[in-house]
């Protein structure tokens, strides 16, 4: 096979790569993919977890993506999956508009990854990696310090075992979660404090020790033996107490009502989509948008009741009293003890408390199956900024961890290839249950210590979940939640860093700024963080384009060893009489055309008696039309006022440009020097004979 087809089939298939694959690469691979497995397990279900999905979805997400991700990637040990801060995005895009753990929440999960790998495959064909640019080094920091702390602090809950009310106000629900510390289950915060210890004390003393997996056997084996779940399922006729039993069913019926309102809402705007299609149906259409709005806010108030009601229930102490049918009923008890127990949900119509915490329990056996993602147009524009910013966080995080390992093995880094292998594992995993993935730090951090050669070791890894999920999930059960949440805190707490936004503010104060104001406005905005990263994109662009608008131009002064350097900062003495030298550091172009004017007069005004206004232009990368016809009108205007005007040492494009519009006609071809030293040359022997005025 000739080396082109060789080339074309590279390309194509980028995994070909990898061969031939020798005994000592299969042996790394083997011992890298299955190191890196053991982390992946319980870091998944986590992530699940704080997505908003049940635990076996993480499982799902570290399949399929996680080997297509490996084979049409450019890097060989970036390990594509679920990770915390695209789960925590994907949670509070999907939130407003269905509850974590629904049909329709699962639904709009695997909508939300569909819409990122095409997104990200599209961006990827185009060659449009650099569209990451955008974000700014600051606005990232900020962003990722920011998210972090709401990843960490949105788990809170699930450490104390007390609601998490959701709202349109993350720092509200949070003040509201930590108002309820005085009705926290002490065991559980046991085992979230033992599962820290575990995980930072192995990763001082022991770090060659997977500390997550030994958290997870230790806590798990000690959920089972001290039968740390303990619930509950009765009628609500077993509730001794009319005043809880009637909140409990205000609960339950509320919950009927958003339901209902959400199957209503749902038709609406399926009519309305239809109804786009026909002609003269604009009564209609405002008639049913007048209906879908009703209903939305008809939603958000039951929930709002509803979560504050859940955190009222919770607060109610409950007395388990054994009938003598063997039935049993609940009391409200004010007692402190182990009688205690907690209102936990409403399922199958059921009440179900609970006296202990709450573990992983059932996790589905088996492989996902192939399934068409259920899109939902009505919700497509609601959801795309976030899945954008999706797309280019997750690529600007996968493309930052495979530099820093290339740094180690020289590897070469392609960012559109890896756009493309990202968008196909979201958009394959997306038929297979699979909520939105990318690269991972942690996980390709211990693939590439544990000596990985070839993205083989990610279809190990793969291939073990496929094992847990066949024949392991039964283990899995007494994994207490808050296991998850401990696991999950310390991973993203790692991402906080404070040290590169004091030394951007060493650098460039205003974009410092940017990613203080994106941390803030972050914090602020959530849940709905993706707008705190949108408004970071838009103050970068904004004081991209005031820079622009108003580049560095100076006065020149002599310096006494005959340097040049800028008059005001130094107190210089201009370099002739007769002549005003100006250095303009920035393009001509139509951001800055009138920027240029006001620097060329502003220099005739403080130079009266300067017959001609000499341009340094070695800054000056590019002109346009509009920087074109600016030269035109300042030299025409000077002119009159008997000045002329010069440039020196412009580069060869931008000569070229002056050459093909007539400016050197304009100017004069005197007065267009090669160098600034040409210059000073000739415009002293051309002023020499001239007195100095005054």
């Amino acid at each position: 096979m000739n080396t082109e087809k060789k080339s074309i089939l590279k390309t194509l298939f980028p995994f070909l790569r990898w061969f031939p694959l020798t005994q000592e690469k299969m042996r790394a691979d083997l011992v890298a993919g299955i190191t890196v497995a053991l982390i992946l397990v319980p870091q998944s279900m986590a992530y699940a977890q704080l997505a908003g999905l049940p635990v076996v979805y993480g499982l799902y997400a570290s399949l399929l993506p996680v080997v297509i991700g490996s084979m049409w990637g450019s890097s060989n040990q970036l390990h594509t999956g679920p990770v915390a801060m695209l789960a925590l995005i994907s949670a509070v895009t999907i939130v407003p508009f269905a509850t974590p753990g629904s049909d329709k929440f699962i639904e709009l999960s695997l909508m939300l990854a569909l819409m990122v790998g095409v997104l990200r495959l599209i961006l990827g064909f185009l060659r449009l990696g650099a569209m990451v640019n955008l974000l700014s080094s600051p606005v990232v920091v900020g962003f990722t310090n920011a998210a972090a702390l709401i990843i960490g602090l949105s788990l809170l809950a699930e450490v104390l075992n007390v609601p998490f009310p959701r709202s349109d106000v993350f720092m509200a629900d949070l003040w509201r979660v930590v108002a309820q510390i005085g009705q926290a289950h002490w065991p559980t915060i046991g085992f979230a404090l033992a599962t820290a210890a575990i995980m930072l004390g192995l990763r001082r003393f022991l770090p060659r020790i997977p500390g997550i997996l030994v958290a997870v056997v230790i806590t798990t084996l000690a959920s089972w033996a001290i039968g740390f779940e303990r619930n509950q399922s009765v009628q609500v006729s077993a509730v001794g107490s009319p005043q809880a039993q009637t909140e409990i069913l205000m609960y339950a019926e509320t919950e009927k009502q958003v339901k209902a309102l959400t199957i209503q809402l749902s038709d609406i705007n399926q009519h309305l989509r239809e109804l786009k299609k026909s002609v003269d149906s604009e009564e209609v259409e405002s008639g049913l948008n007048a209906q879908a709005d009703l209903a939305r806010r008809k939603i958000i108030k039951l929930k709002a009741d509803n979560n504050q009601r859940r955190v009222e229930l919770h607060a109610i102490k409950f007395k388990r009293i054994e009938q003598a049918d063997g039935t049993y009923m609940f009391m409200a008890d004010r007692q402190e003890g182990k009688s205690n127990w907690r209102f936990g949900k409403i399922k199958d119509g059921q009440i179900v408390f609970t006296g202990g915490g709450r573990v992983v329990g059932n996790i589905p056996v088996g492989l996902p199956t192939f399934s068409v993602p259920h899109i939902h147009w009505d919700l497509f524009m609601a959801l795309l900024p976030g899945a954008l910013v999706m797309a280019l966080i997750g690529f600007l995080e996968a493309t930052s961890i495979s530099k820093a390992i290339s740094a180690m093995t020289r590897e070469k880094i392609n960012p559109s290839r890896e756009l493309i292998g990202q968008g196909l594992a979201n958009i394959v995993g997306s038929f297979f249950h699979s909520f939105v993935v990318s690269g991972s730090f942690s996980r390709s951090a211990v693939a590439a210590r544990m000596g990985a050669r070839t993205g083989m070791f990610a279809i190990v890894s793969a291939l073990a979940v496929a094992l847990v999920l066949m024949f392991f999930t039964s283990l899995l059960y007494h994994l207490p939640l808050a296991v998850l949440a401990v696991i999950v805190m310390l991973s993203v707490f790692d991402l906080i860093k404070t040290r590169p936004l004091f030394v951007a503010w060493k650098v460039d104060k205003l974009g410092a700024l940017t990613g203080v104001i994106t941390f803030v406005a972050t914090l602020a905005m959530a849940p709905a963080i993706a707008n705190g990263v949108l408004i970071g994109v838009g103050l970068t662009v904004l004081l991209l384009l005031v820079r622009q608008m108003k580049p560095r131009a100076v006065m020149l002064g002599q310096l006494p060893d005959g340097r040049l350097s800028d008059m005001k900062e130094h107190a210089l003495a201009p370099f002739s009489t007769h002549f005003a030298t100006v250095r303009y550091d920035g393009s001509l172009d139509f951001l800055n055309a009138a920027h240029f004017e006001e620097v060329i007069l502003r220099a005739h005004a403080e130079f009266p008696d300067a017959k001609m206004i000499l341009v340094i232009g070695n800054g000056i990368n590019s002109i346009d039309a509009s920087g074109e016809e600016k030269i035109r009108e300042i030299a025409e205007y000077m002119k009159k006022a008997n000045v002329s005007l010069a440039f020196s040492s412009l580069k060869q494009p931008v000569r070229e440009k002056f050459e093909r519009a007539g400016l050197p006609d304009l100017l004069g071809e005197e007065n267009i020097f090669k160098s600034r030293e040409t210059a000073f040359q000739a415009l002293q022997s051309r002023f020499s004979g001239i007195p100095a005025a005054g």
